[in-house]
């Protein structure tokens, strides 16, 4: 327990060194205590970027070595079904550290594929907290053992998310609960659209039946606060940043209208998890990589070449040996760093990376934050592929960030 409790004091001051930028007493100070409050805990309960456009990008052989934000862990287990030498996993929350030990956990020690598919892709049955007694609870260490025996206020043990819908929970899957509640108040039904059986289709549910009630006041006002969108895992200095020149309200509809329309609907879980909150129960619908049959295999042979740690990315990278790693993974977490962070990490990120390195990310506006924020004399050091990065955000199916990144390390040091 006393290790759960420090865990939870050194989450707080690394989320706050990576979000705190102002007083205490001021309104953006206000706002980034409330963010570093609620990202204390259970934040995605699934990763929303896309682990295909990430595999096709990141170009794994046997030999990667992968360093990864974790954050849901979906991506992390998705490179793992590919089958790398070696993923060194990292997130500031406790509870992520836990869930990816967990699903880790299951694919070593789980009876089969059935089990592993109805405990983390349905993860609404009791017969879930029998199976995780029997087959998992002792196979964890002491400190994720604890987290997912601890109860909380509502005096269930945290393993009990796992037979009430587990996506319906942490920061994200609250919000998306949110979301609904509000659709219905503006009178917007997403039954219709899984009811769709082509694009066109999802193109008339949209202008019909959603874009009519994006335009009003009270939603207007509503997502131009800050802290509406917290449960997107948008800090305050990322939401000025998008915010800077346009409403809020005209971003989020743009990248809804992209969730619903481009991407087939039976063939695009990001939106079965967004407009349904769960996955297909048709037993070839889509799902993440991970949590498909024919790479449960893969992760019960490979599991053991993860590893997960409660520190940043960039601690990792220090101890990282030069040259030693391949492929880097950060997810949008640059978008919450100030400069000095910024070039503290590509520092380490230039100098633990093997020629030909690549290092893929996610920004919330379009443009790579790169260029004039980390110094030159580093920043050349890598290439940037833009036409490659555009055609993978045009395709990312989540739809929610605004860039797909990719930069990959030159053989020489172009700034010597």
């Amino acid at each position: 327990m006393q290790e759960l409790l420090n865990q939870s004091k050194s989450v707080r001051r690394r989320l706050g060194a990576a979000v705190h930028r102002h007083r205490p007493i001021s309104g953006m100070g206000v706002q980034e205590r409330l963010f570093t409050m609620l990202f204390s805990g259970l934040v995605y309960p699934q990763i929303w970027e896309d682990p295909e456009i990430d595999l096709e990008a990141l170009a794994l052989t046997p030999d990667s070595h992968i360093v990864a934000i974790a954050s849901g862990g979906c991506n992390v287990m998705s490179y793992l079904a590919a089958g790398p030498k070696q993923i060194s996993a990292v997130d500031l929350s406790p509870a992520h550290v836990a869930l990816l030990r967990l699903k880790l956990a299951g694919a070593a020690y789980l009876p089969d594929y059935q089990t592993f598919h109805r405990f983390f892709a349905h993860a609404d049955s009791r017969e879930n907290i029998k199976i995780y007694r029997d087959c998992l609870a002792n196979n964890l260490d002491p400190v994720t053992k604890a987290y997912w025996e601890k109860r909380t206020l509502s005096g269930r043990k945290r393993i009990s998310l796992f037979q009430r819908n587990f996506y319906h929970f942490g920061v994200l899957g609250r919000f998306i609960g949110a979301a609904h509640i509000s659709a219905k108040l503006l009178g917007i039904s997403f039954d219709a659209l899984f009811e769709c059986e082509t694009l066109d289709d999802q193109r008339r549910y949209f202008e019909t039946h959603v874009r009519p009630k994006l335009n009003r006041k009270i939603l207007r006002w509503a997502v131009d606060q800050p802290a509406t969108l917290f449960g997107l895992g948008i800090p305050p200095a990322q939401f000025h940043a998008l915010a800077a020149g346009r409403n809020m309200l005209d971003v989020l509809s743009e990248r809804l209208e992209r969730l619903i329309c481009d991407f087939p609907i039976q063939e695009n879980y990001f939106a079965w998890q967004a407009f349904a909150r769960r996955y297909s129960n048709d037993s070839n619908g889509p799902l993440p990589p991970y949590l498909q049959p024919s790479h449960f295999e893969a992760l019960r042979q490979g599991f053991q070449r993860v590893s997960i740690e409660n520190i940043s990315v960039t601690e990792l990278l220090r101890a990282k040996p030069s040259a030693s790693v391949d492929r880097v993974v950060l997810l949008d977490a640059q978008d919450w760093m100030t400069n000095a962070q910024l070039n503290d990490l590509w520092q380490q990120i230039t100098r633990s990376a093997k020629a030909g390195a690549r290092v893929i990310f996610r920004t919330a506006d379009i443009p790579s934050i790169l260029p004039g924020r980390v110094d030159s004399h580093i920043l050349d050091r890598w290439e940037y592929h833009a036409e490659a990065s555009a055609a993978w955000t045009r395709r990312d199916r989540s739809s929610i960030y605004g860039g797909f990144h990719l930069y990959t390390l030159l053989a020489e040091d172009k700034s010597a």
